[in-house]
C-alpha cells in the first residue's frame, strides 16, 4: 500500500476561510501529505513549516508550475520541500494534433534538461484531452515515446477520459514512469463534479492493482469540483482507500 496524500486545489475554497483549520482537520483524518497549490501569500520555507506543523508531509508540489522561464525557482521550491521532482502539464491545445503534441514534446524534453544538473526529475500531469486519439494514438502515448526522460503524474479519473479508455491498462503502458497517483472519482460525464472515491463508476482496486508499485510514491486524492460537502467527501475518500487496503494514512 501507498501513503496517501491530497491535491490542496481540492479545499481552495475552504483555505481561503481558515488555512490552519483545514489542515487541522486533513491531520485529523489521517492524511500523511499535500500536495501544494499555492502557497496562500507564504514563501516556500514559511508554508513547508506550516504544513510540517500539522503532522504533514509534502508528497509532491503543483506550485510552482514548471515552465522554461522559472526553471530556478523550481529548482529552489524543490529543494526547499526536499522534492527530487517536479510538475507541469498542459493544455487542450498543446494536445490538439499531432503537430501541436511535436511542439510540446520538445518543450516538455528542453524542461527536462534543465532540471537534471539539479538531480530533479519532470512529471507531467494529465487531464482529459492527453487521452484523447490522435491519428489512431492516445495523445500522452507520443508524448511518453518523444520524452524518453520525463515522468508522470496520472490523473486516473481524466485518463478514463469520461469511461473511453481504460485506466488500469494505461498504468500498465506507462508503467515505472507513473510515480504519482491522481486519485478521484465520478460519474463519467463531462462537467458534472466529482464524488468521493469508491461512490463513482472507477474501479480503484482494478486502477491501482495495475500500477508499478516499485514506482508509485503516492496516491493523491483530489477533487476538480464537488456536489456535496467537501470536507466529508475528502474524508470518505480516506476511508475508502485506507478501509479497502488501496493506501495507507496515519489512522
Amino acid at each position: 500500500m501507498k501513503p496517501i496524500s491530497i491535491q490542496m486545489w481540492t479545499l481552495r475554497e475552504e483555505v481561503k476561510k481558515d488555512l490552519n483549520a483545514v489542515l487541522k482537520k486533513l491531520a485529523d483524518i489521517g492524511y500523511k501529505a499535500i500536495e501544494p497549490a499555492g502557497f496562500y501569500g507564504m514563501t516556500a520555507q514559511e508554508y513547508k513549516k506550516l504544513v510540517n506543523s500539522y503532522g504533514l508531509e509534502i508528497s509532491s508540489s503543483h506550485t510552482p508550475w514548471t515552465k522554461l522561464d522559472n526553471i530556478n525557482e523550481v529548482i529552489d521550491t524543490a529543494g526547499i520541500f526536499g522534492l527530487d521532482i517536479a510538475a507541469a502539464g498542459f493544455g487542450r491545445d498543446e494536445f490538439k494534433d499531432l503537430d501541436a503534441i511535436k511542439k510540446t514534446a520538445d518543450v516538455v524534453n528542453q524542461m527536462a534538461d534543465k532540471l537534471a544538473p539539479a538531480g530533479i526529475k519532470l512529471f507531467l500531469h494529465n487531464h482529459a484531452w492527453e487521452f484523447n486519439v490522435v491519428e489512431g494514438k492516445i495523445a500522452h502515448h507520443y508524448i511518453a515515446e518523444m520524452c524518453p526522460k520525463v515522468f508522470f503524474e496520472i490523473d486516473t479519473y481524466w485518463a478514463s477520459n469520461f469511461g473511453k479508455v481504460n485506466a488500469a491498462e494505461e498504468l500498465k503502458y506507462f508503467n515505472d514512469r507513473a510515480i504519482l497517483l491522481h486519485i478521484k472519482d465520478g460519474m463519467f460525464v463531462e462537467g458534472q463534479p466529482n464524488v468521493a472515491v469508491g461512490t463513482g463508476k472507477m474501479n480503484f482496486k482494478e486502477v491501482i492493482g495495475a500500477a508499478n508499485k516499485n514506482s508509485v510514491r503516492w496516491m493523491v486524492v483530489e477533487f476538480d469540483s464537488c456536489g456535496t460537502d467537501i470536507m466529508k467527501a475528502v474524508e470518505d475518500s480516506y476511508k475508502y482507500l485506507t478501509s479497502n487496503k488501496l493506501a495507507v494514512g496515519n489512522k
